[in-house]
């Protein structure tokens, strides 16, 4: 691999890592480096799934650690209200629903989401790890069939 490819690749993985932008962003970025559509797939869902295990693991810490500060209180309360509300399918339909949330490429859902959920509903690593792993395999399918769509018409 070219030292550009491996530069470009890691750029987008380190996109895919970013909340909010995940493979909605990483995807659309690789495939606008020049990374050939498959290389863009892999590195995006190998890097939206790098902070899957460590937020499971210590989301709840972190926000009881902040709650202890006055400025972060109530923006935690609005997260965790958010994820709870987003709860909502994932304890109707169980795994099937964390796949889902995770699989709409769709702001306010992807791995980010899911980890959040998963944690707060107290879902157990190893059935919450391959649902969003499911789910961001759909999401970087959609992504990608979706921006080669988009590029296509230019």
């Amino acid at each position: 691999m070219g030292e550009s490819l491996l530069l470009e690749s890691a750029a987008t993985m380190g996109v895919a890592m970013v909340p909010v932008l995940e493979l909605r962003g990483a995807i659309p970025f690789g495939l606008a480096a020049g990374l050939p559509p498959g290389l863009a797939y892999l590195t995006a869902v190998i890097g939206n799934m790098v902070p899957v295990p460590a937020i499971m693991l210590f989301i709840r810490h972190l926000f009881r650690w902040l709650r202890q500060r006055p400025w972060w209180g109530r923006k935690i309360d609005w997260i965790e209200t958010r994820a709870h509300l987003k709860g909502r399918m994932v304890r109707k339909y169980r795994i099937f629903g964390l796949v889902v949330l995770v699989a709409v490429p769709l702001p306010g859902t992807g791995a980010w989401t899911g980890a959040l959920v998963a944690a707060l509903l107290r879902i157990r690593m190893q059935i919450a790890l391959p649902a969003i792993f499911v789910g961001v395999l759909i999401a970087g399918g959609i992504v990608t069939g979706l921006s080669l769509g988009v590029i296509s018409l230019f």
